[in-house]
């Protein structure tokens, strides 16, 4: 087992952070936001590739999305993987734009947001404890190696619990203000 690294514990969990922060962005608020079809794979060219690899997406207007798309032949292909994508949009061509407008919210769906919304929390947070818990576990080999004392691993398990605690107390700060931003359209 490694040797205990603040340094590796911390860029463990910022990744958990990062990770919420990608997640919430995905979610449909019902406000247009790019990162809403950053998921979005469109086949073509014999192959898959992300859609900002074939078109520029830009939201002229709160309640808009504009897909320009590069090659005129890939408008179908576009257009096809943006309405099985499950969001909800219905694209209209527009010459060699996609306009997507974004609906407003029912209230059910809302809710349904604001749920997801707390399970990608949720599951920020298990992977953050996780990291404790590798950090635990490599004081407590360090201290059975004779390479750190019973008092320096208590000094810096309260590190990594202090470390745990600020980052978990981030993903709730994140996971409230979409919860919020989802109930308040």
């Amino acid at each position: 087992m490694a040797k205990y690294d603040k340094a590796d514990l911390e860029r463990r969990m910022d990744g958990a952070n990062e990770s919420l922060r990608g997640d919430l962005a995905s979610l449909r608020t019902g406000r247009a936001n790019t990162s809403l079809l950053d998921p979005i794979v469109v086949e073509v060219y014999g192959a898959n590739m992300p859609l900002n690899q074939v078109a520029t997406v830009s939201a002229p207007d709160p309640r808009m999305l504009s897909v320009q798309v590069w090659d005129r032949s890939n408008m179908t292909p576009v257009e096809k993987a943006i309405r099985s994508a499950g969001l909800g949009l219905n694209p209209m061509i527009d010459g060699q734009n996609i306009r997507l407008p974004i609906p407003d919210l029912t209230e059910e769906r809302r809710r349904d947001l604001a749920k997801l919304a707390g399970q990608y929390a949720e599951k920020a947070k298990v992977a953050i404890r996780n990291v404790r818990r590798d950090g635990m576990e490599m004081l407590k080999t360090d201290e059975k190696k004779k390479e750190i004392s019973e008092d320096e691993r208590k000094r810096l398990e309260e590190e990594v619990q202090k470390l745990t605690d600020a980052h978990i107390a981030n993903v709730d700060t994140a996971a409230a203000a979409k919860e919020k931003e989802i109930m308040s359209q």
